[in-house]
C-alpha cells in the first residue's frame, strides 16, 4: 500500500478543534459545536471511523441543503412521570441525543426508570455516547435508532429493515463502564463507505450486490443490501428497534426513514429511543458492583481455545483504544483528513495541518463512570 493512503495519527485536541471550527463558522455555539466535535471523535478513538470525522462533510451538506436545523435542542412533545417524547425539529442527532438521555437519567433518579423517544431526528453518531453518559450516572443505559431499509428479511430480496444500532452500557465502579455498541447488520453502512474511499474490499458477508449475491467490491454493496448479523435474530432485533424508537415515537419509521447519503434536501426521519435504569432503585450500588466484577471475572478468567492469550468484556477493546488515542493521537484516514481540511476551507476557516502528536500520558476519565 502507497504510504501515502495509510492512516495518519494526529492529536486528539487538533482534530477537536477542528472539527468544533467547522460547527461554529455554520453558526452553533461554541457548546454546541464541540459536543457534537468530541463525540465524532470519540468515535474515531474507539476505532469506529464509521461514526467518526468522515461524516462531518455530509452533516455539513445537509445543514446547508436545510435538511439538518441548526436547533440545538428537542422541544418536549409530551412529559409523564418516568416519559418523555421529544420532537428533535431535524437537529444534530449528537445535540438531542444527549439532551434525551440526560432527560432519561433524571427521571431515573426519580422513578427508577426513564424511559424518551425523540422523533423527527437525525443521525446521532456512535450510540455509545449515550449510554456512557447513563452509567457515568450510575444507571444502566440503553440507546437504540432506526435507519433507513438496508437489509431484507430473510428469504426477501427488498431491504425492509435498518442496520439500526443498539447500545447497552453498564456502570463498573472500577474502571470504564461495559459497553455493547452494536448495529443489526453485519457490518455498519459506513464501514463500507470508508472500505470504498480507502480503495479497500470487505468481507462478502457483509453485503450484496444489486442482484442479491454476496460481493467483496464495497461500491457493488452500496447499490446492494446490507446482510442482518446473524440471520433471523439480526433481522428480528432490527425490526423491534424500528417499533421502539420510530413507531413508538411517532416519528419515521420503515420507508419513511431516508437515507443519510439520498437527496441531502430531504430530512432524514429517523427516531431515537433511550432508556436509563438507575441501579440504586434496584438494590445497593456496591453490591452491584461486587456482583458485576464476579461476573466479569467468570468470564475473564474461563479457560481460553487454543492460540488465544485472553477474552475481553463488551468494549473494553474500544475503551483500550480510546485510552491509546489520548496519549499518541488517533487514526484517521487520509481521505477523511482530506475532506475534513476541504469543507473546513469552504467555510472559509481553514484549519490547517496538525504537528505530530506526543506520546504523553493522559487520564481516560471520560470513559470511566460510576454515580
Amino acid at each position: 500500500m502507497d504510504t501515502r493512503d495509510a492512516p495518519r495519527t494526529v492529536p486528539v485536541p487538533w482534530l477537536v478543534d477542528a472539527v468544533t471550527t467547522v460547527f461554529r463558522a455554520l453558526g452553533f455555539s461554541g457548546p454546541a459545536a464541540g459536543l457534537v466535535a468530541e463525540t465524532l471523535v470519540a468515535a474515531d478513538m474507539r476505532g469506529i471511523g464509521s461514526h467518526g470525522v468522515m461524516l462531518v462533510p455530509m452533516y455539513v451538506e445537509r445543514i446547508q441543503a436545510g435538511s439538518v436545523s441548526r436547533r440545538e435542542a428537542a422541544e418536549s412533545v409530551s412529559d409523564l412521570g418516568a416519559v418523555a417524547v421529544l420532537d428533535g425539529g431535524h437537529a444534530l442527532g449528537q445535540l438531542t441525543g444527549d439532551q434525551a438521555m440526560r432527560l432519561a437519567v433524571a427521571k431515573a433518579h426519580r422513578f427508577g426508570v426513564g424511559a424518551v423517544t425523540v422523533r423527527n431526528a437525525f443521525h446521532f453518531g456512535g450510540a455509545f455516547r449515550y449510554v456512557q453518559l447513563a452509567a457515568a450516572d450510575g444507571c444502566i443505559g440503553i440507546a437504540a435508532a432506526n435507519t433507513r431499509p438496508l437489509m431484507p428479511a430473510p428469504g426477501g430480496a427488498a431491504a425492509v429493515v435498518g442496520n439500526n444500532p443498539v447500545a447497552v452500557g453498564v456502570p463498573r465502579p472500577d474502571g470504564a463502564p461495559v459497553v455493547l455498541d452494536i448495529a443489526l447488520s453485519e457490518a455498519a453502512l459506513g464501514k463500507v463507505r470508508l472500505a470504498a474511499s480507502g480503495g479497500r474490499t470487505i468481507p462478502a458477508s457483509w453485503a450484496t450486490d444489486r442482484q442479491g449475491r454476496p460481493t467483496t467490491d464495497p461500491g457493488a454493496a452500496l447499490d446492494g443490501l446490507l446482510l442482518p448479523t446473524g440471520g433471523h435474530k439480526g433481522y428480528g432485533l432490527a425490526f423491534m428497534v424500528d417499533v421502539l424508537a420510530g413507531v413508538l415515537s411517532g416519528g419515521g419509521y420503515g420507508r419513511h426513514v431516508r437515507g443519510l447519503y439520498a437527496d441531502t434536501s430531504v430530512p432524514n426521519d429517523c427516531a431515537h429511543f433511550f432508556l436509563a435504569l438507575d441501579v440504586a432503585a434496584f438494590g445497593d450500588p456496591a453490591e452491584f458492583g461486587k456482583r458485576l466484577a464476579d461476573l466479569a471475572d467468570q468470564v475473564l478468567t474461563a479457560d481460553l481455545a487454543p492460540d488465544v492469550d485472553r477474552v475481553y468484556l463488551p468494549g473494553d477493546i474500544e475503551a483500550t483504544r480510546y485510552a491509546r488515542a489520548l496519549r499518541a493521537g488517533v487514526s484517521v484516514e487520509p481521505a477523511v483528513l482530506t475532506r475534513l481540511r476541504d469543507t473546513a476551507a469552504s467555510l472559509g476557516v481553514p484549519v490547517g495541518e496538525p504537528d505530530p502528536p506526543a506520546d504523553q500520558p493522559v487520564a481516560d476519565q471520560p470513559e470511566k463512570g460510576w454515580r
